[in-house]
């Protein structure tokens, strides 16, 4: 199973042992998660290229999150030559246990793909967000999907940004949509359009800003990760306690893990 791919600094002190790693305030780390209950909606392209550009933006360290059992965002940072951003491969089970992890070795974001339609665990995920990033074809189907969704962030009580995805430019749908998507919650001035660009750019790992930086297609990423961002800002601080910044959700059935003694790295 792929797990954290650490620098070789983090990986020696990371799993110290669950007291000794209890024992300091950890720092704040913020929690992205890409979440729609139909598949397709380009969650997990959207993940990688936006985790990129929040490296290249200078907001990391970053680590993406897979907990989708397809496991495309564990296949696409496989093929990834770079070493940012960092990866984890996780269970529902133990999110809580690792995004802490995380936290403790500095890094400053968690951006999360999700499955599709497994509500229960979509919920269990979002209850860790800072903010939820729904994406959204414009296509009746999508807009007929979006409500399942909404139901999981409202009932978590958590912040949500529609983003526009795969839209064919200066269609009447893309409009329409973004304006059926704005009466139930804000979404995103910037539009990501469906290009071939952004599916070939991450068939061996990389991204639109790395394949093709100057073209229109990095310069949406980059608009969209600046919008989000500052959404992410306007969310205030993160609250952190001395038993670890993320708790376990009362009647959550989450379950305890041993800590590991070393660091595995994802191979």
């Amino acid at each position: 199973m792929l797990r954290l791919h650490l620098p070789p600094d983090a990986a020696d002190t990371a799993f110290n042992g669950e007291a000794e790693a209890r024992t300091e305030t950890p720092p704040t780390m913020r929690v992205v998660v890409f979440s729609s209950q139909k598949g397709g909606s380009g969650k997990t392209t959207l993940c990688g290229q936006l985790a990129v550009q929040a490296e290249i933006a200078g907001a990391g360290p970053v680590a993406v999150v897979d907990t989708d059992p397809q496991g495309s965002l564990a296949q696409w940072w496989n093929a990834r030559t770079a070493e940012t951003p960092l990866f984890m491969k996780a269970q529902v089970d133990y999110l809580h246990e690792d995004l802490d992890q995380l936290a403790r070795t500095g890094v400053r974001l968690a951006f999360i793909d999700t499955p599709p339609a497994v509500t229960d665990t979509i919920r269990r995920i979002v209850a860790f967000a800072d903010l939820v990033v729904v994406p959204t074809r414009p296509s009746p189907h999508d807009l007929r999907a979006v409500g399942a969704t909404l139901d999981i962030i409202e009932s978590q009580k958590k912040p949500l940004v529609f983003a526009v995805n795969a839209a064919a430019p200066r269609a009447g749908i893309t409009g329409d949509t973004a304006v059926a998507l704005s009466q139930h919650g804000t979404v995103a001035p910037v539009t990501i359009c469906q290009r071939t660009e952004f599916a070939t750019s991450m068939i061996d790992g990389r991204t639109v800003m790395e394949t093709k930086p100057d073209s229109k297609s990095a310069s949406e990423i980059a608009e969209l990760w600046s919008y989000v961002d500052s959404r992410l800002e306007s969310t205030g601080p993160r609250v952190t306690t001395g038993t670890g910044i993320y708790q376990v959700p009362r009647g959550s059935g989450f379950g305890r893990r041993r800590v590991a003694p070393t660091a595995a790295v994802a191979g």
